[in-house]
């Protein structure tokens, strides 16, 4: 019970700092933890590709698909917290009935998640580390298809000195019209069943998102991968088009958020990513 009391404790204070009063302390944490493990990944990423391709390749699109998320989170919590606070008619947490200190919570039940984590006028919901790790997972167990996937249009469409720009568009043309449909399919299922939900879930998320995401998908994605195919080595493609993954997360999240806003939602939207 102590050990739940000071993790509560310590959850509720750090989501209740902010840089500048409006960027999450714990969102710029977990940020700068992503990306100086992505920084190690880059400076030796030649040597383990070479010893373990797929393994490189599955951590590393597991990395960048926590820093897309992190990255959407950090955009909706800023969002959502200048929402919250004009609505409260003050810009001061102190004047948020529910957004008490720490030790003026523990008066009442200690062990309360509502008041550790409260549903306040002003704060944010705290951080979404489930999220994270489903989004994280995902990019992990996606990366062997992706990665053989470019292997197979690479073999399909050689690009050589004297034939380059037609096997690119030939690799791009097959990539969004075969593999961007299935990819988007998985994601949304994926990430449906990894919230709880079963098959009417998955059938109204695809109902919903599918042809809206994929139509945005179609207006971005064919530019970039003309870029990939025409100019990035294969051991580099996935990492390049999930690190554009992240700015795409990032848009799409922005792009929902006018709905978040409107709704009041505690809860953020889940973003979509690219499935290159």
């Amino acid at each position: 019970m102590t050990w739940e009391l000071t993790r509560r404790r310590w959850i509720r204070t750090i989501n209740s700092k902010f840089i500048y009063d409006r960027i999450p302390l714990l969102h710029v944490i977990i940020f700068f933890i992503e990306m100086a493990i992505f920084a190690r990944l880059t400076s030796r990423f030649n040597a383990y590709y070479d010893a373990r391709p797929i393994l490189t390749m599955m951590v590393t699109n597991a990395v960048l698909g926590g820093i897309a998320d992190t990255v959407a989170q950090t955009i909706t919590s800023v969002r959502q917290r200048a929402v919250r606070k004009s609505g409260s008619g003050s810009p001061n947490r102190r004047d948020d009935p529910v957004a008490f200190e720490i030790h003026e919570l523990d008066r009442k039940n200690p062990l309360n998640e509502r008041e550790l984590i409260p549903d306040s006028k002003v704060l944010p919901p705290p951080f979404d580390f489930e999220r994270l790790t489903r989004f994280m997972g995902y990019g992990f167990a996606m990366a062997p298809v992706q990665f053989r996937w470019f292997k197979f249009l690479e073999r399909c469409f050689p690009i050589t000195k004297t034939a380059a720009f037609v096997p690119a568009m030939k690799r791009v043309a097959f990539d969004q019209l075969i593999f961007a449909p299935f990819g988007i399919a998985c994601f949304f299922t994926a990430m449906t069943v990894a919230e709880g939900g079963g098959k009417r879930a998955v059938y109204q998320k695809m109902r919903d998102m599918y042809v809206p995401t994929l139509k945005a998908n179609f207006m971005v994605w064919p530019a970039v991968q003309i870029i990939n195919f025409r100019l990035m080595p294969v051991q580099f493609q996935l990492p390049f088009v999930s690190t554009i993954g992240i700015a795409w997360t990032a848009y799409l999240s922005l792009t929902n958020a006018a709905e978040d806003a409107e709704q009041a939602a505690s809860t953020p939207s889940s973003p979509n990513v690219r499935l290159a």
